[in-house]
């Protein structure tokens, strides 16, 4: 097992996700708020979910970071997630952010089952993508 002194900082691309910070008011599919919110270090965002989809309550917790396995010597190539609902459900999701476009992957990159939206200032408007075409259109405004 090998384990580093070494002091590591956020990598740019996950940084990028500072853009997500903050609470949002989420129409459309799903109503209700999202907080996001960096864990200390930088390493770790946090989300917060507070939602009502298809008549249900939606509550959660996601974190979203790189993977790095105790006595890894780099962290994972893919920004990760995973949520935990009031359910005991978990999901899994990868993160990409190309510009002002955010794709969230179900399970992993490629799924049929993703997000996509593009930032406009503090609104982010796009759509749940799933397979046999469902999903569902959904805008997010900074508070």
């Amino acid at each position: 097992m090998t384990y580093s002194n070494e002091t590591r900082t956020p990598d740019a691309a996950l940084r990028a996700l500072d853009r997500l910070v903050g609470t949002w008011t989420v129409t459309g599919g799903a109503t209700g708020t999202v907080t996001y919110r960096w864990l200390e270090g930088g390493f770790f965002l946090a989300q917060d979910v507070r939602l009502e989809q298809f008549g249900q309550p939606v509550t959660g917790l996601e974190i979203i970071g790189r993977e790095c396995p105790f006595g890894a010597e780099q962290p994972g190539r893919d920004i990760r997630s995973r949520y935990y609902d009031d359910q005991g459900n978990t999901f899994d999701y990868v993160y990409e952010l190309d510009g002002d476009t955010l794709t969230i992957w179900a399970g992993e990159p490629g799924s049929p089952a993703y997000f996509k939206g593009e930032f406009d200032g503090d609104t982010m408007a796009g759509a749940w993508v799933y397979p046999g075409g469902g999903g569902y259109d959904s805008i997010m405004t900074r508070d």
